[in-house]
Protein backbone atom coordinates (compact mmCIF):
# COMPACT_ATOMS: atom_id res chain seq x y z
CA UNK A 1 0.00 0.00 0.00
CA UNK A 2 1.18 3.71 -0.60
CA UNK A 3 2.64 4.45 2.89
CA UNK A 4 3.41 8.34 1.84
CA UNK A 5 2.19 10.95 -0.07
CA UNK A 6 4.46 14.08 -0.86
CA UNK A 7 2.99 16.86 -2.54
CA UNK A 8 5.28 19.90 -4.22
CA UNK A 9 3.21 23.25 -5.11
CA UNK A 10 5.12 24.05 -8.60
CA UNK A 11 7.71 26.55 -8.51
CA UNK A 12 7.72 30.66 -9.14
CA UNK A 13 5.60 31.23 -12.50
CA UNK A 14 4.88 34.36 -14.39
CA UNK A 15 1.61 35.64 -14.14
CA UNK A 16 -2.01 36.18 -16.56
CA UNK A 17 -4.91 38.57 -15.86
CA UNK A 18 -8.46 38.17 -16.24
CA UNK A 19 -11.28 40.56 -17.61
CA UNK A 20 -14.08 38.51 -14.71
CA UNK A 21 -16.55 40.40 -17.10
CA UNK A 22 -15.60 38.91 -19.98
CA UNK A 23 -13.70 35.85 -19.42
CA UNK A 24 -10.89 36.95 -21.35
CA UNK A 25 -7.24 35.90 -20.06
CA UNK A 26 -4.20 37.41 -20.74
CA UNK A 27 -0.45 36.32 -20.35
CA UNK A 28 1.76 38.87 -18.90
CA UNK A 29 5.34 39.39 -19.69
CA UNK A 30 6.18 35.90 -20.75
CA UNK A 31 3.97 34.04 -22.93
CA UNK A 32 2.94 29.98 -22.66
CA UNK A 33 4.72 27.93 -24.35
CA UNK A 34 1.30 25.84 -24.69
CA UNK A 35 -0.26 29.17 -25.89
CA UNK A 36 -2.74 28.77 -22.97
CA UNK A 37 -2.72 32.31 -21.10
CA UNK A 38 -3.11 30.32 -18.15
CA UNK A 39 -0.60 28.31 -18.43
CA UNK A 40 2.58 30.40 -18.20
CA UNK A 41 5.98 28.74 -17.48
CA UNK A 42 8.06 29.49 -14.35
CA UNK A 43 10.37 32.60 -14.05
CA UNK A 44 13.79 32.18 -13.87
CA UNK A 45 13.72 32.04 -10.09
CA UNK A 46 11.57 29.27 -10.56
CA UNK A 47 13.53 27.57 -12.27
CA UNK A 48 16.21 28.01 -9.63
CA UNK A 49 13.67 26.98 -6.92
CA UNK A 50 12.82 23.69 -9.28
CA UNK A 51 16.69 22.96 -9.15
CA UNK A 52 16.92 23.28 -5.56
CA UNK A 53 13.64 20.60 -5.18
CA UNK A 54 15.07 17.87 -7.26
CA UNK A 55 18.24 17.95 -4.80
CA UNK A 56 15.94 17.62 -2.17
CA UNK A 57 13.66 14.69 -3.60
CA UNK A 58 16.87 13.08 -4.72
CA UNK A 59 17.57 12.30 -1.32
CA UNK A 60 14.27 11.98 0.17
CA UNK A 61 14.06 8.50 1.92
CA UNK A 62 12.25 6.00 1.13
CA UNK A 63 12.59 7.11 -2.26
CA UNK A 64 9.76 8.59 -4.73
CA UNK A 65 8.30 5.39 -6.46
CA UNK A 66 5.88 7.10 -8.72
CA UNK A 67 4.58 10.33 -9.71
CA UNK A 68 1.27 12.20 -10.20
CA UNK A 69 1.24 16.01 -11.59
CA UNK A 70 -1.35 18.75 -12.68
CA UNK A 71 -1.45 19.30 -16.50
CA UNK A 72 -0.38 22.46 -16.51
CA UNK A 73 2.99 23.35 -17.73
CA UNK A 74 4.30 24.88 -14.68
CA UNK A 75 4.04 21.97 -12.82
CA UNK A 76 5.67 19.72 -15.29
CA UNK A 77 8.44 21.78 -15.87
CA UNK A 78 8.88 21.95 -11.94
CA UNK A 79 9.35 18.31 -11.69
CA UNK A 80 11.52 18.09 -14.84
CA UNK A 81 14.66 18.69 -12.81
CA UNK A 82 14.19 16.04 -10.86
CA UNK A 83 12.59 13.56 -13.43
CA UNK A 84 14.76 13.99 -16.01
CA UNK A 85 17.37 12.43 -13.04
CA UNK A 86 14.97 10.03 -11.61
CA UNK A 87 13.78 8.12 -14.53
CA UNK A 88 16.85 9.45 -16.36
CA UNK A 89 19.22 7.36 -13.72
CA UNK A 90 17.15 4.03 -14.47
CA UNK A 91 15.97 4.24 -10.85
CA UNK A 92 12.51 3.81 -12.03
CA UNK A 93 10.97 2.69 -15.20
CA UNK A 94 7.61 4.26 -14.96
CA UNK A 95 5.90 7.41 -16.26
CA UNK A 96 4.60 10.54 -14.63
CA UNK A 97 0.87 10.16 -15.37
CA UNK A 98 -0.93 13.84 -15.86
CA UNK A 99 -4.05 13.99 -13.62
CA UNK A 100 -6.92 16.72 -14.21
CA UNK A 101 -8.24 15.63 -10.89
CA UNK A 102 -5.25 17.39 -9.40
CA UNK A 103 -5.34 20.23 -11.38
CA UNK A 104 -5.74 23.88 -11.24
CA UNK A 105 -8.33 25.63 -9.31
CA UNK A 106 -10.88 28.48 -10.92
CA UNK A 107 -13.73 30.02 -9.14
CA UNK A 108 -17.04 29.39 -10.22
CA UNK A 109 -17.91 31.58 -13.02
CA UNK A 110 -20.55 32.11 -16.41
CA UNK A 111 -17.67 31.98 -18.93
CA UNK A 112 -15.69 28.76 -19.70
CA UNK A 113 -11.70 29.32 -18.64
CA UNK A 114 -9.23 27.78 -20.80
CA UNK A 115 -8.84 24.07 -20.79
CA UNK A 116 -5.62 22.81 -19.51
CA UNK A 117 -2.90 21.90 -22.10
CA UNK A 118 -3.55 18.41 -23.86
CA UNK A 119 -0.84 15.31 -23.44
CA UNK A 120 -0.25 15.59 -27.05
CA UNK A 121 0.33 18.92 -26.87
CA UNK A 122 2.82 18.80 -23.45
CA UNK A 123 4.32 15.85 -24.90
CA UNK A 124 7.08 18.08 -26.75
CA UNK A 125 8.52 19.62 -23.91
CA UNK A 126 8.47 17.27 -21.76
CA UNK A 127 9.75 13.59 -21.59
CA UNK A 128 8.64 10.65 -20.01
CA UNK A 129 4.91 11.27 -19.77
CA UNK A 130 2.51 8.73 -19.69
CA UNK A 131 0.28 8.16 -23.23
CA UNK A 132 -2.11 5.89 -21.90
CA UNK A 133 -3.32 7.55 -18.48
CA UNK A 134 -6.80 9.20 -18.63
CA UNK A 135 -8.05 11.40 -15.70
CA UNK A 136 -10.92 10.30 -14.40
CA UNK A 137 -12.16 13.23 -12.48
CA UNK A 138 -12.14 16.69 -14.41
CA UNK A 139 -13.02 19.92 -13.24
CA UNK A 140 -16.02 21.80 -14.67
CA UNK A 141 -14.95 24.22 -17.41
CA UNK A 142 -17.34 27.29 -15.63
CA UNK A 143 -14.94 26.74 -12.38
CA UNK A 144 -15.85 25.65 -9.00
CA UNK A 145 -17.07 26.72 -5.80
CA UNK A 146 -14.83 26.19 -2.74
CA UNK A 147 -16.92 23.06 -1.65
CA UNK A 148 -17.12 21.52 -5.12
CA UNK A 149 -13.15 21.64 -4.98
CA UNK A 150 -12.29 19.81 -2.38
CA UNK A 151 -15.40 17.62 -3.09
CA UNK A 152 -13.03 16.73 -7.20
CA UNK A 153 -9.61 16.62 -4.95
CA UNK A 154 -11.35 13.90 -2.55
CA UNK A 155 -12.82 11.73 -5.64
CA UNK A 156 -9.30 12.26 -7.32
CA UNK A 157 -6.87 11.48 -4.58
CA UNK A 158 -9.46 8.33 -3.61
CA UNK A 159 -8.92 6.98 -6.81
CA UNK A 160 -5.23 7.36 -7.39
CA UNK A 161 -4.41 5.78 -3.85
CA UNK A 162 -6.78 3.04 -4.31
CA UNK A 163 -5.16 2.63 -7.76
CA UNK A 164 -1.55 2.43 -6.68
CA UNK A 165 -3.00 0.65 -3.56
CA UNK A 166 -3.97 -2.55 -6.11
CA UNK A 167 -0.94 -1.91 -7.83
CA UNK A 168 1.05 -5.71 -8.13
CA UNK A 169 4.32 -3.45 -8.35
CA UNK A 170 3.45 -2.65 -4.74
CA UNK A 171 4.80 1.80 -4.84
CA UNK A 172 5.09 3.02 -1.69
CA UNK A 173 5.89 6.46 -1.72
CA UNK A 174 3.70 9.08 -4.13
CA UNK A 175 4.78 12.22 -5.72
CA UNK A 176 2.25 14.86 -6.48
CA UNK A 177 2.82 18.33 -8.05
CA UNK A 178 -0.15 20.55 -8.23
CA UNK A 179 -1.64 23.92 -7.34
CA UNK A 180 -2.10 25.95 -3.99
CA UNK A 181 -5.58 25.71 -3.58
CA UNK A 182 -5.74 22.11 -4.73
CA UNK A 183 -2.96 21.31 -2.07
CA UNK A 184 -4.82 23.22 0.54
CA UNK A 185 -7.85 20.74 -0.37
CA UNK A 186 -5.57 17.64 -0.22
CA UNK A 187 -3.90 18.31 2.81
CA UNK A 188 -7.83 18.77 4.65
CA UNK A 189 -8.92 15.47 2.59
CA UNK A 190 -5.90 13.39 3.64
CA UNK A 191 -5.97 14.01 6.83
CA UNK A 192 -10.05 14.34 7.08
CA UNK A 193 -9.31 17.69 9.06
CA UNK A 194 -11.92 20.32 7.50
CA UNK A 195 -12.43 23.41 9.06
CA UNK A 196 -15.69 24.98 9.41
CA UNK A 197 -14.35 28.18 7.25
CA UNK A 198 -12.94 27.39 3.74
CA UNK A 199 -10.58 30.70 4.50
CA UNK A 200 -8.91 28.73 7.69
CA UNK A 201 -4.72 29.31 7.25
CA UNK A 202 -3.81 25.61 7.96
CA UNK A 203 -2.48 23.71 5.17
CA UNK A 204 0.71 25.93 3.44
CA UNK A 205 1.74 26.33 -0.11
CA UNK A 206 4.82 27.92 -0.52
CA UNK A 207 5.94 27.75 -4.16
CA UNK A 208 7.90 24.62 -4.64
CA UNK A 209 7.29 23.78 -0.71
CA UNK A 210 7.15 20.44 -0.37
CA UNK A 211 4.23 18.80 1.96
CA UNK A 212 4.55 15.06 3.32
CA UNK A 213 1.83 12.69 4.33
CA UNK A 214 2.54 9.23 6.25
CA UNK A 215 -0.66 6.95 6.88
CA UNK A 216 -1.41 6.41 9.64
CA UNK A 217 -2.30 2.90 9.70
CA UNK A 218 -2.12 0.34 6.60
CA UNK A 219 -5.84 -0.92 7.03
CA UNK A 220 -7.73 -1.30 3.78
CA UNK A 221 -11.06 -0.71 5.92
CA UNK A 222 -9.84 2.90 6.69
CA UNK A 223 -10.28 4.11 3.18
CA UNK A 224 -7.92 5.89 1.27
CA UNK A 225 -8.32 9.12 2.62
CA UNK A 226 -9.05 10.59 6.07
CA UNK A 227 -6.27 8.70 7.28
CA UNK A 228 -3.22 10.40 7.02
CA UNK A 229 -1.13 12.71 9.56
CA UNK A 230 0.56 15.51 8.29
CA UNK A 231 4.56 15.37 8.92
CA UNK A 232 5.71 18.10 7.00
CA UNK A 233 3.72 21.24 5.83
CA UNK A 234 5.40 23.00 2.98
CA UNK A 235 8.79 22.60 3.82
CA UNK A 236 11.16 25.16 2.81
CA UNK A 237 14.84 24.92 3.98
CA UNK A 238 15.97 23.25 1.20
CA UNK A 239 15.23 26.44 -0.91
CA UNK A 240 17.73 29.43 -0.84
CA UNK A 241 14.61 31.90 -1.22
CA UNK A 242 12.88 29.86 1.65
CA UNK A 243 9.02 30.52 2.25
CA UNK A 244 7.43 32.05 -0.28
CA UNK A 245 4.51 33.31 -2.25
CA UNK A 246 2.34 31.18 0.21
CA UNK A 247 -1.48 31.38 -0.48
CA UNK A 248 -4.65 30.61 1.56
CA UNK A 249 -8.52 30.99 0.85
CA UNK A 250 -10.03 34.72 0.67
CA UNK A 251 -13.55 33.68 0.05
CA UNK A 252 -13.80 35.51 -3.16
CA UNK A 253 -12.57 32.76 -5.44
CA UNK A 254 -16.12 33.07 -7.09
CA UNK A 255 -16.79 35.00 -10.54
CA UNK A 256 -20.36 34.74 -9.20
CA UNK A 257 -22.39 35.24 -6.36
CA UNK A 258 -22.92 32.04 -4.11
CA UNK A 259 -26.44 30.82 -3.95
CA UNK A 260 -27.32 32.12 -0.31
CA UNK A 261 -26.00 35.64 -1.36
CA UNK A 262 -28.19 35.11 -4.74
CA UNK A 263 -31.35 34.17 -2.39
CA UNK A 264 -30.65 37.57 0.28
CA UNK A 265 -30.43 40.13 -2.94
CA UNK A 266 -33.26 38.52 -4.44
CA UNK A 267 -34.94 39.04 -1.12
CA UNK A 268 -33.89 42.69 -0.17
CA UNK A 269 -36.56 45.46 -0.53
CA UNK A 270 -35.61 47.19 -3.39
CA UNK A 271 -34.63 50.65 -2.61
Amino acid sequence: MIETVLIVRHAFRSNWSVDSATGQYTALLVKSPTGIPTDPPLTSKGVQQAKELADYLCTIEPPVDVIYSSPFYRCLQTLKPFTDTYFGSGRSSGKIRIDRGIGEFFGRANFEHPHPPSLQLLTPHFDHLDQDYVSTHVPSSKGEMIVELHERVQRALDHIITTLDNDPAQPKTLLICSHAATIIAAGRVLTGQMPDDADTDDFQCFTAGLSKFVRKAADPNKGAVGNWDCVLNSETSFLSGGAERGWKFNGDESFVAFPDEQTAASESPKL
